[in-house]
């Protein structure tokens, strides 16, 4: 039975892959994401600088990228590149959190509601409704500048008002598969709810959650940026977004400094719409009937 079940789960993903690769632009964006990924668990052997030290004179501060600074110094005289590569740890690292709160949370709410309706789907649809004509960022603004701006206040916040959505896109697959013959067969013979919704229902309307999922960590860079440009994210750590704010002072002396960061980030940021529209392609049914 195991070696079957492996063969099966082998199979399963050789032809994911095969269609996944189909899409070259996707392929792409996960090569990037991949070298985004080591860069961050190897950034202490990969900068050559301490990304932290700063060097007094006026000789080390504004330096011109060149073969002893890669991408220059900043007003500090501490080495871009080597803060570029730290900063990959810390971004990636309120991404996938981030990301992966607002995916538990949505796919916790929407199944409940999809699954048993009526009262409790109205309930939890009127409140959705309601969180969705809130401006998400300006909250985030609001919250972010009341509980301090930690890191893990930024990825916790960025997590708690990323759901709803996902919460739709299951709520939706929930509603339309609970009536379908395979979990009737379930019901009738007298599978709890708990193995319905998770073992009949869940793996095979899970596949929005999973897309969106690469989408929102890409946002969740975005947002975690746009917090530290504005001052709130945590200045005892190195992020893009916190490179930028730090540009905001010197960029028309030094023109390097929003440059570099901004780069890096659009370029994650594509890379992870780009991986999530091949998942789109791979895991939908309707696109891999066609």
């Amino acid at each position: 039975m195991k070696i079957a079940l492996v063969r099966s789960r082998i199979k399963n993903f050789t032809g994911f892959w095969q269609q996944f690769s189909k899409n070259r632009a996707a392929v792409l964006g996960v090569i990037i994401i991949c070298c985004m990924v080591l860069t961050a668990i190897f950034a202490p052997w990969l900068a050559p600088y301490d990304p932290f030290k700063m060097q007094i004179g006026r000789q080390y501060r504004y330096q011109e990228p060149s073969s002893t600074h890669i991408l220059g110094t900043d007003r500090f005289g501490r080495d871009v590149f080597s803060r570029l590569i730290w900063g990959t740890r810390v971004s990636l690292f309120i991404g996938f959190i981030a990301a992966s709160i607002a995916a538990v949370i949505g796919i916790t709410v929407g199944a409940i509601s999809g699954f048993y309706g009526g009262t409790i789907d109205n309930v939890i649809m009127r409140f959705v409704d309601i969180f969705l004509t809130i401006p998400t960022f300006f909250l985030i603004l609001m919250v972010a500048a009341m509980f301090g701006n930690s890191i893990w206040h930024v990825m916790v916040i960025i997590g708690l008002t990323s759901w709803p959505g996902t919460t739709r896109q299951i709520r939706a697959q929930f509603l339309s598969l609970k009536e379908r013959p395979f979990v009737e067969a379930a019901r009738s013979l007298g599978a709890s709810k708990r193995h319905i919704i998770f073992r009949e229902i869940l793996p095979n309307g899970v596949f929005p959650a999973i897309v969106s999922m690469s989408f929102r960590v890409g946002g969740a860079i975005l947002t975690e940026a746009g917090l530290s440009f504005l001052g709130l994210g945590d200045p005892n750590q190195v992020s893009w977004g916190w490179m930028l704010n730090d540009a905001l002072q010197s960029f028309l002396v030094a023109w390097w400094l929003p440059v570099f960061p901004g780069i890096v980030i659009t370029i994650i940021v594509i890379a992870f719409n780009l991986v999530g529209d091949g998942l789109n392609d791979a895991l939908n049914p309707r696109l891999k009937e066609r």
